[in-house]
């Protein structure tokens, strides 16, 4: 074999990781690391947020120098992106270093020139591009890759998105870690949680959403795994709570009832989360047959309470059918997350702190706020570039000069701390336990027993971000400037 101990990298740490991306396995590094097996005599796959000891950098270069001649990386993300970089730069020339993921995908030119020892970056989809250069094929003839040759990156031809059936599923037993429910590092429930990939792509076209076209400017299809395929997974999966990472679990409904369908017929007794459009409310059998079969919480994109800013992002749908879909949709003992997205192209601080209000209108039991971001090929890129007045970094972050970065991220608190008072915090708790059942009694047991522990850490974080002053007064007296 060409190579002899493989290791890919997941290279975020837990010191910027919140509680709900720890919950998460690398489920892409995890389906390229399971396509390389049989082709290196080792196999390693390191997820640095569950990783303490080699989170110091001295310790995992040893590590690195000491074990692995080939180095796979997946850079997903900007956050950390300096320190990875810092990372990758003391990785020995003797090692072949293979970066991939999203960003490096997105950020090709940058990351050669801020890190001489990268030598190959796969661009796109990795499971079949991986498995050519662990066999030694000549990198010219490798499709969506690019790589380094007498001193000049090369641009090989953009690989062809594979069928998804083609990908099987990938090999749990690669892990080195459980995946359970952790708040400031204290584990919260005694339960574990894994992904399960139904089906990539997605048959919308929201004009905000990062994911829909890849940083190549593809657009992957909806397509679809067999019923049989995912039930079977999921059957073989020891974690209690599965999270469907799809885009939209519920693109195809008939396909999703049939899922479930399937999970009753065996007696799964699973707890499931899932994405969903809202309009899912549309189908009542279904929603009927996603509480028999385990669904507990449903994370789904609501984006904005405002029509104007809906037909922006092209929703598909307005605030009167949101308002009515809920209505339906809170008939049902499950968990609702809606999704927000504020700063958005004309928005005023007044229609961003609604949010707030109108999510305690329509009843969702929580929500998660993030700034637009337009990324290289977003539909919403030129009436950025043409409103007077708006900004967009080379990270995609938009701003404008009535509402900079700074003036965006305390509206982002105002919304928080408008939504999640201390009664909302016991609804949310009371929900889980008595209407949705999310938690078995011995695991409420268990919380109650590292309740303390959590609130101390809580006080802590704050004090050491110098911000538990101001979070106090916004959660418990005013949450005005």
């Amino acid at each position: 074999m060409r190579y002899n101990h493989a290791l890919f990298l997941n290279p975020y740490i837990e010191s910027s990781a919140n509680s709900t991306m720890m919950l998460f396995p690398p489920t892409g590094l995890e389906y390229v690391a399971t396509s390389a097996k049989g082709l290196v005599n080792k196999l390693t796959l390191m997820d640095l947020r569950h990783e303490p000891e080699l989170s110091d950098p001295d310790k995992l270069i040893a590590f690195i120098s000491s074990q692995i001649d080939i180095l796979c990386v997946s850079i997903g993300w900007d956050r950390q992106l300096e320190e990875i970089c810092q990372m990758l730069n003391r990785v020995p020339e003797k090692i072949t270093l293979v970066v991939g993921g999203y960003k490096a995908t997105e950020k090709v030119e940058e990351l050669f020139q801020k890190c001489p020892t990268i030598d190959i970056i796969a661009r796109g989809e990795g499971e079949e591009t991986i498995r050519e250069i662990l066999k030694g094929t000549p990198l010219k003839d490798i499709l969506g890759i690019s790589y380094r040759e007498n001193g000049s990156v090369k641009h090989n031809s953009n690989r062809p998105l594979p069928g998804v059936d083609t990908l099987g599923s990938p090999d749990r037993a690669l892990r080195r870690t459980e995946y359970s429910f952790a708040l400031n590092g204290i584990k919260v429930a005694d339960i574990s949680f894994d992904s399960v990939l139904s089906a990539r792509g997605c048959p919308f076209n929201c004009k905000f959403c990062t994911f829909s076209l890849n940083p190549l400017g593809q657009k992957r299809n909806y397509s679809a795994r067999s019923v049989v395929s995912v039930v079977d997974e999921i059957q073989s999966l020891k974690a209690g709570v599965i999270i469907l990472s799809d885009d939209d679990f519920f693109a195809d409904p008939k396909r999703a009832e049939e899922i479930c369908d399937l999970i009753i017929a065996r007696k799964l007794k699973k707890r499931f989360m899932a994405q969903a459009r809202i309009d899912i409310a549309k189908h009542p059998r279904l929603l009927e047959k996603m509480v028999k079969a385990g669904f507990k919480a449903l994370l789904i994109g609501i984006e904005s309470p405002h029509n104007w800013i809906l037909k922006q992002l092209n929703k598909g749908f307005n605030q009167e059918a949101i308002r009515k879909y809920f209505k339906v949709l809170k008939k049902y003992p499950i968990f609702y997350n809606g999704y927000f997205i504020y700063g958005n192209i004309g928005e005023t601080e007044k229609e961003m702190l609604y949010i707030g209000q109108f999510a305690k209108e329509i009843g969702v039991d929580s929500i998660a706020c993030n700034k637009l971001r337009i990324e290289k090929f977003s539909p919403l890129k030129e009436l950025a570039e043409k409103t007077p007045g708006y900004h967009v970094t080379a990270r995609g972050e938009l701003y404008s000069d009535a509402y900079s970065h700074a003036a965006l991220k305390k509206i982002g608190r105002r919304i928080k701390f408008s939504f999640y008072t201390p009664s909302r915090y016991l609804k949310i708790l009371w929900r889980n336990i008595f209407i949705v059942k999310f938690f078995t009694f011995r695991e409420i047991l268990f919380f109650l027993s590292v309740a303390p522990r959590i609130f101390l850490s809580v006080i802590a974080r704050e004090m050491q971000r110098g911000r538990l002053g101001d979070s106090l007064k916004r959660t418990f007296i005013s949450n005005k400037r």
